[in-house]
Order: C-alpha cells, then structure tokens, then sequence
C-alpha cells in the first residue's frame, strides 16, 4: 500500500456538511461526484497529500443512509492507495482478508476500488483504491 488516499466520511446532508468541512478544514471543497454504482454523492477536500471525502446516501435506503442509521454521522472508511489493485486484492484474500467485491468496481475520483469486510480488519471499513490509466 502506497499511501492513506482519502477517509470517507458519512453525511446526512451536504447543505450542512460541506460548508463545516470547509470552516473546520479552512479549505474549499475542490471536486463534487456522484457515484451510481453506490448511489452516493461524494465531496473531497484536499489536506496535503491525503483527502477527506463526505459521502452523502442518494437514496433512503442505500447503504451510506443505513450506516447513518445505525451507527450516525461520522468516520465510514479509510482509503488506501495500492499500485495494482489486481494484485493487492489476491494478496489480502490469500492472507484472510474477506473481499466485499471480488473485481475492483469504478468508484469516485477516477479511481478502481475494493472494499474489505470490517469482520476481517478489526471493525474498520478499508477501501483499497487504484488510479484508473
């Protein structure tokens, strides 16, 4: 793994969210997405190297709106950047780690990612992530 790329952040709303990241981080939300193969909408904020995301549920039921409901508002992942996302994903299998997809899917930020089972990394949602070339 390369380096921490991003921490996810669930949100419930981004009218209120964004304007607190960018009072609290003193910087400007550089980039909005959405994602529909998660049905999320993402905002990312650059803190040197590593970004912080705020991820908002499209819908009442996705899955960013059912962790809100379960645990709230908060840390939801943290991003790692891998150079070969193929080859990380075999490695972590091999080692035990439950893959929660088992091919990398396009996510936010022109990125290929992979999500590991918080049951196999001590309760904490890792996403693996790869620029797309």
């Amino acid at each position: 793994m390369l380096k921490v790329e991003h921490i996810g952040i669930a949100v419930k709303d981004f009218a209120n969210a964004v304007p607190l990241f960018e009072k609290l981080l003193n910087s400007q939300c550089y980039k909005t997405e959405m994602v529909e193969s998660e049905q999320v909408n993402t905002a990312f904020f650059a803190q040197g190297e590593t970004k912080i995301e705020l991820v908002q549920s499209l819908t009442e039921d996705g899955v960013i709106a059912r962790y809100i409901e379960k645990k709230g508002e908060g840390i939801h992942h943290i991003a790692f950047e891998v150079e070969d996302i193929h080859a990380e994903m075999a490695r972590l299998q091999q080692e035990g780690f439950i893959l929660l997809n088992e091919t990398p899917k396009k996510g936010a930020d022109n990125k290929l990612v992979c999500f590991l089972h918080p049951k196999s990394t001590n309760g904490v949602l890792v996403e693996l992530c790869m620029e797309i070339v």
